[in-house]
This record gives C-alpha cells, sequence and structure tokens, in this order.
C-alpha cells in the first residue's frame, strides 16, 4: 500500500507544475516543496464540492501522508510543515474561488505577530 501511494505521488509530482502559487486546473497535479517535505496535490469536480487531495512525504524514506477534503466555495485547506532548527514553519493554502481552486504559499504569522 505504502509502495503504491509513494507511486502514485511521485508519477503526479512528475506531471505537476512546480510553482507556490497559481490555480490548479482539474485532475493536474501541483507539486509541493515545503522545506524537506515534497507531495503533489490535485483536485476532481465532485457533486458535493471540489475533492482536494494533497500527498506529501519527509526526505527520501519518509513515510507518506494524504490529505482529503472536499471544498464549498471560500474554504480552504492548509498544509503546513513545522520548522526545525530555528527554521520557520512553511505552508501551502489551498482556496476553493468559485470553480476553482487557487495555491499560495502561506504568509509567515510569527513574524506579523512580531509587528
Amino acid at each position: 500500500m505504502k509502495t503504491k501511494l509513494v507511486t502514485a505521488a511521485a508519477i503526479i509530482a512528475a506531471a505537476a507544475t512546480s510553482a507556490t502559487a497559481g490555480e490548479l486546473k482539474p485532475a493536474a497535479g501541483h507539486a509541493i516543496h515545503l522545506g524537506n517535505v515534497q507531495g503533489a496535490a490535485y483536485y476532481t469536480v465532485e457533486d458535493d464540492g471540489l475533492r482536494l487531495v494533497a500527498t506529501v512525504a519527509g526526505g527520501e524514506t519518509g513515510d507518506s501522508v494524504r490529505f482529503v477534503s472536499t471544498l464549498s466555495d471560500g474554504q480552504t485547506m492548509v498544509v503546513e510543515v513545522p520548522g526545525t532548527g530555528g527554521q520557520n514553519a512553511e505552508a501551502l493554502t489551498f482556496r476553493r474561488v468559485g470553480e476553482h481552486v487557487v495555491v499560495e504559499a502561506s504568509p509567515d504569522l510569527r513574524a506579523a505577530m512580531a509587528d
């Protein structure tokens, strides 16, 4: 099962656009790069909303984790990796806007709170 999951994520990542911001297309992969965590995300159009799937794994031997969320208009899903060794956390926000999903790098909230 784990091998199938990692293989599927690798196939999606190979076909994915590698960017941290932009609009996703239905069933088209989007590469995720958050520190040492890599993966891919895509969405499909379902009767009850847009089904967003994100699969990530840490390093080359890390276990993969899959997040699934069906988004209604205006809803978001955040994939965040905690910072290590004094580094800030890194995150991507997936937001449904109408019939599309946009992805953007999440702002560093610690810096905003320090101001």
